[in-house]
């Protein structure tokens, strides 16, 4: 008999046979998409706050939950103009749906205008002003500093006043690209500030091609620099 018992569980049928059917096992726990969404925004807002320099440790959950508000604020927003898009789109083209479809967009932007002044001052209330100049770097990938110090090594000799001015430009891109709804709507943002910049600096007399190609041979030449020690 024993020789039975064993080559059953060798086979792997005593196995099968003592594991309780799926229906009779817990129930594997799901997650709504409300709360997956929660739990997105609440993960985002918390890597900004963990980047934020001299935070005091009694701030850190309310302003990690300022941000996370915020995306959802932003959400909210930008999904009232997806609906009423939609629902627009889909009557026939006339006169009057146009001019509904340009109405929802300045409402949209009339919106956004309003949450914004309104974000800044609830953090204002726990942060310094360097300390929300950090959020809003994390809210938007760190594209200004980025931005900036790329063209401080692409172009060494630009003026004090070209440089003050590049920098209230995409700072400028920045308190727009905070708003975006989508990483895109962020990066357009930049990308049309960073138009203005180039058409600025082609203006000045600097051949932006050119100082693009010279920046990259340096770029090249550091790395091979580096890359024989």
């Amino acid at each position: 008999m024993n020789h039975i018992v064993r080559s059953l569980f060798l086979t792997g049928f005593l196995s099968a046979v003592f594991v309780l059917p799926a229906s009779a096992q817990a129930p594997a726990p799901t997650e709504t998409k409300e709360a997956a969404y929660t739990r997105t925004i609440t993960e985002r807002a918390a890597k900004i706050v963990g980047k934020i320099d001299g935070l005091k440790a009694k701030d850190s959950v309310q302003v990690r939950d300022l941000i996370a508000d915020q995306y959802r604020a932003l959400n909210d927003i930008y999904e009232q103009q997806k609906t009423r898009k939609a629902a627009l789109k889909a009557q026939p083209a006339t006169d009057a749906t146009k001019a509904e479809l340009a109405r929802v967009e300045t409402e949209t932007t009339a919106a956004l205008d309003k949450l914004h002044p309104q974000f800044l001052k609830k953090l204002s209330r726990r942060l310094t002003p360097a300390q929300v100049d950090q959020v809003k770097d994390g809210m938007t990938y760190g594209v200004l500093p980025v931005t900036m110090t790329a063209y401080n090594d692409m172009l060494p000799n630009l003026t004090a006043e070209q440089r003050a001015q590049m920098l209230a430009w995409l700072t400028e891109a920045r308190e727009h690209a905070m708003d975006g709804g989508t990483s895109e709507q962020k990066h357009a943002w930049f990308g049309k500030y960073k138009g203005r910049i180039n058409n600025y600096l082609s203006a000045a007399g600097i051949d932006m091609n050119q100082a693009g190609k010279d920046w990259q041979a340096r770029i090249a030449a550091r790395k091979a620099a580096e890359a024989s020690h």
